[in-house]
């Protein structure tokens, strides 16, 4: 890139939610009513902080017949130049790929697959520098991580696999912040030697952000006390109310995915 030449925005790829969300998958916790009208109240205030944060949004055609569509991450892992269609665990979920891939066919990035039997969701999926952490869970099985693991070496990252069984996803449990630091509620994660550098945070959607640029993260309101924990270790910390998705065993990385 030349000395005068822009770098390109970071991308977010979004996915409206659907008439039918209310009816969603749920594995760990008990249902409760959704109320429809305020997800989407939500979801577009998700991906106004995402559009104020720099990220140009590119958004998938919605459809009504896949409850759990919104929850785009899981149909999709970004390995830079890569884009890795997935093969939900969750029968239900499979005719997701398909709205997604033909997004993602116009955006310039090399396709790859994950085939059955194998099983993978993005949201057990998580990268931080040039390793990836993926869960091995109820949503992911190990053959799976098999074929995301040869993928993700051709790219230069080391897959490192994460027993997940207290929640549904890795994500659900363990992202991390901009400088690599792992974060997650103690609780829900089983295995933190795992990381590099793990860090507890006091509240359970405390351990979902999405990071927005070296200083900044996106994170849940429903974790002030978290979001006070890393305003002091110097972030600016963007709240967003997501609890319409949070009775999905939604957070805040589960409704985008960020292409840089």
């Amino acid at each position: 890139m030349s000395q005068n030449a822009i770098a390109p925005s970071p991308r977010a790829l979004v996915r409206p939610p659907a008439a039918t969300l209310a009816r969603g998958e749920i594995t760990h916790i008990a249902r409760t009513p959704v109320d429809v009208a305020l997800a989407v109240e939500q979801w577009r205030g998700y991906v106004a902080a995402l559009a104020h944060a720099g990220f140009e949004i590119v958004e998938v055609v919605a459809d009504d017949s896949l409850a759990d569509s919104v929850f785009v991450e899981d149909a999709v892992v970004i390995l830079g130049r890569v884009a890795v269609l997935t093969s939900p665990g969750a029968l239900s979920r499979r005719a997701e790929i398909a709205g997604v891939e033909a997004v993602i066919a116009g955006l310039g990035l090399v396709e790859r697959r994950i085939g059955l039997p194998g099983t993978l969701d993005g949201g057990d999926v998580l990268k931080i520098g040039d390793t990836v952490y993926v869960g091995r869970g109820g949503r992911t099985n190990a053959e799976g991580i098999r074929q995301f693991t040869a993928i993700a070496a051709d790219e230069g990252f080391e897959v490192v696999a994460v027993p997940v069984t207290r929640v549904l996803h890795l994500k659900s449990a363990v992202t991390a912040l901009p400088d690599g630091t792992a974060i997650g509620h103690a609780p829900l994660v089983e295995h933190p030697e795992l990381f590099d550098r793990f860090l507890e945070v006091p509240e359970e959607t405390g351990a979902a952000v999405v990071v927005l640029a070296p200083d900044a993260v996106l994170m849940a309101a429903s974790a002030p006390v978290t979001a006070a924990l890393f305003a002091d270790m110097g972030y600016h910390v963007t709240t967003v109310d997501i609890s319409e998705f949070e009775k999905l065993e939604g957070c805040v990385t589960c409704l985008s995915v960020r292409i840089r």
